[in-house]
């Protein structure tokens, strides 16, 4: 009788423990709603490196050494970038590809992560590997972030890097792993 109520205890706390946790990630989706979410990702792709090489041939640039891209107020840090584009008459960035202490800012959040893939074509940007998701003083921390710059909506889970995992692709095989993270909670007024 005593096992069936710790039974019951463990799984009411289990539930309650989940509720709270969604309730968080719902309100992380809406406050990257309000920061990542609204951006202009029609506005012009402005950078600066200390290396450039342009490969006409394989329609790509290739940034090295304190990579600075800017769109608009969204900016993205990294050492090593590669930029694909199509040049019919006019040239088009569709892909850029990010390695090397990678960090996207825009206002008071933040992501950093081993690796980035912004597809400019599907407005999301990918980052993997020991990524780091930052709002004020709120932080998640997992494996993989998906961030989408129409809805704002950022989602990390805990799926290792390596392989393509790095872009969600089915079957990647990769072992899941925990997301961990800080929430700040409101002062009490007295």
């Amino acid at each position: 009788m005593a096992q069936n109520s710790v039974k019951a205890l463990a799984l009411r706390s289990l539930l309650g423990g989940f509720a709270i946790g969604t309730a968080a990630m719902l309100s992380i989706g809406q406050t990257g709603a309000q920061a990542f979410g609204g951006q202009n990702t029609d506005a012009p792709v402005n950078f600066g490196a200390d290396r450039i090489e342009l490969q006409d041939r394989q329609d790509r640039v290739v940034l090295a050494g304190n990579v600075d891209i800017a769109q608009g107020d969204l900016r993205l840090r990294a050492e090593r970038t590669t930029m694909a584009y199509s040049d019919a008459g006019e040239l088009k960035l569709h892909r850029i590809d990010a390695t090397g202490g990678v960090v996207v800012t825009r206002g008071n959040q933040s992501a950093s992560g081993a690796v980035a893939i912004y597809d400019l074509d599907r407005r999301i940007i990918t980052l993997a590997g020991n990524v780091t998701l930052r709002r004020g003083s709120d932080v998640l921390n997992g494996g993989r972030l998906v961030i989408d710059l129409d809805t704002g909506v950022a989602s990390v889970d805990g799926r290792g890097t390596g392989g393509s995992s790095a872009i969600g692709a089915p079957g990647s095989g990769s072992a899941r792993g925990r997301i961990t993270g800080t929430f700040s909670v409101p002062k009490r007024s007295n």
